[in-house]
């Protein structure tokens, strides 16, 4: 209990202290922001090691993507990697549920790195657009986008199925995927304490080409990421 609180105490701190120090940086180029991040990403990581002993292990670093336009699918288990593949990837961009974007200082700061927001089962113009900013984002910029195609923070052993709008980017993109398997919610759950001693593993897959149709891309995607979940668990 005493390193849950360790943790959360001087981990917020940071992110906070972070926050404020880059404020400034909210009228200044993206690239200034983006290093924020970063930063945020490494913090997570240092509290993760001095206050719970987690032990953070990168497999599979040999299959990124590195000539190639590519997006990236994960799956989700915590925060945890939300801020964590900032240090792994070069400024990924996030798709988000559009409230996010209210929250006070945060919000302006997700506005600013570019995140490509949409309103969960509504129609809109905005959804309308959504994929046209997804192309957009993809063509002007050497960022990958992030997708997580379970939507939602889930359990370590529960296996929703993946949902369509992962396939849906897949065929607007036409470019290669970069599947995830995290196992995070062993150490850092969405709901309840968090667990010291344990080791977080970041999988990093072989890449998903283009050309498939939109079924086997998502069926494929899905089979890899949960057999590999099931292997590091």
């Amino acid at each position: 209990m005493i390193r849950n609180i360790l943790f959360s105490i001087f981990f917020f701190l940071g992110i906070i202290f972070i926050s404020l120090i880059f404020l400034p940086s909210l009228i200044m180029p993206q690239k200034i922001v983006l290093f924020g991040g970063k930063l945020m990403g490494h913090w997570a990581g240092i509290c993760l090691k001095i206050f719970l002993s987690t032990k953070i292990t990168l497999k599979g670093e040999e299959n990124i993507i590195k000539e190639e336009k590519f997006f990236i699918a994960a799956s989700h288990q915590s925060m945890f990697e939300t801020f964590f593949l900032q240090t792994i990837f070069n400024s990924p961009v996030f798709i988000l549920k559009k409230e996010l974007l209210f929250i006070p200082i945060f919000g302006w700061y997700l506005k600013k790195i570019g995140s490509i927001s949409i309103q969960r089962n509504r129609f809109s113009k905005e959804n309308l657009d959504f994929n046209k900013k997804v192309s957009e984002t993809i063509n002007n910029s050497d960022r990958p986008i992030i997708i997580f195609p379970q939507a939602t923070r889930v359990l370590p052993t529960e296996r929703p199925p993946f949902k369509k709008g992962a396939s849906r980017i897949y065929e607007e993109l036409k470019v290669f995927c970069q599947p995830i398997a995290i196992n995070s919610g062993f150490v850092w759950p969405k709901k309840g304490s968090k667990v010291p001693n344990k080791e977080i593993t970041i999988s990093i897959l072989k890449p998903i080409e283009p050309g498939l149709s939109k079924e086997l891309f998502l069926t494929t995607l899905e089979k890899n990421i949960y057999t590999e979940l099931d292997m590091i668990n």
